[in-house]
């Protein structure tokens, strides 16, 4: 078996998904800023409630690691420890952007190239490069954006950019191979494909040592210099 539950909280969606053998069989999100801390194990118990199924039922916990917001992903992976070792189930790490990737591909299966960019504060996005078959081309970064960004890439073939940092780069792109959605966000369901090819490999956490893939240092406006 493959019963994975999936858990997505790097942006302002609160999501969770249940799967089978990386088909979704149940999804639960709320967007309504971080509110993740008062919603996720309800997100969760509903889940679990609609498709009556038992937490030793599990065979895994999945869940988005970042980059991201990093009080979201801290949440995350506070629940998904908890229920990991509670259950004594393994836990599977998914990057968040990859994850995104796979949610794109469903809706634009035509395009070639992939960069989901998440929001990082100024002009700087959380973002990389993927093509059709899931290679990556340019690695996961937080890049500042200027109208050069990605032209390398833009002068041969399109690309689609999407989520909540590509409202940044539509602003001042303007090459014709651009492609945007600036409405698209992450979401538990995106991790099945990858979470379910991950389990078949046994590519599980060390659940004591995990952390969230910040990517960069926590930002606090408070801090002196």
């Amino acid at each position: 078996m493959a019963l994975i539950l999936q858990i997505e909280t790097a942006t302002t969606v609160c999501s969770v998904a249940l799967s089978y053998k990386g088909v979704v069989i149940s999804v639960q999100e709320l967007n309504k800023g971080y509110t993740h801390a008062e919603q996720l194990t309800i997100l969760i118990e509903q889940v679990m409630k609609d498709t009556s199924t038992r937490y030793a039922q599990l065979d895994a916990i999945a869940l988005s690691k970042g980059p991201g917001s990093y009080t979201g992903l801290r949440i995350g992976v506070a629940v998904a420890k908890g229920l990991c070792y509670g259950l004594n189930k393994p836990l599977i790490a998914i990057n968040t952007l990859e994850s995104m990737v796979y949610g794109m591909r469903h809706i634009f299966p035509d395009i070639h190239y992939y960069c989901p960019m998440l929001d990082a504060r100024r002009m700087e996005v959380y973002t990389a490069l993927y093509d059709w078959e899931m290679n990556k081309v340019h690695a996961t970064q937080a890049k500042i954006l200027d109208t050069n960004s990605f032209v390398d890439v833009l002068d041969h073939q399109k690309i689609i950019f999407f989520g909540d940092g590509a409202p940044k780069f539509k602003a001042i792109c303007k090459h014709p191979q651009a492609v945007f959605d600036t409405t698209f966000a992450p979401s538990a369901s995106y991790l099945s494909t990858p979470a379910f090819n991950r389990f078949k490999l046994k590519e599980f956490e060390d659940t004591a040592y995990f952390e969230p893939f910040y990517l960069k240092e926590f930002y606090n406006p408070s801090k002196k210099l």
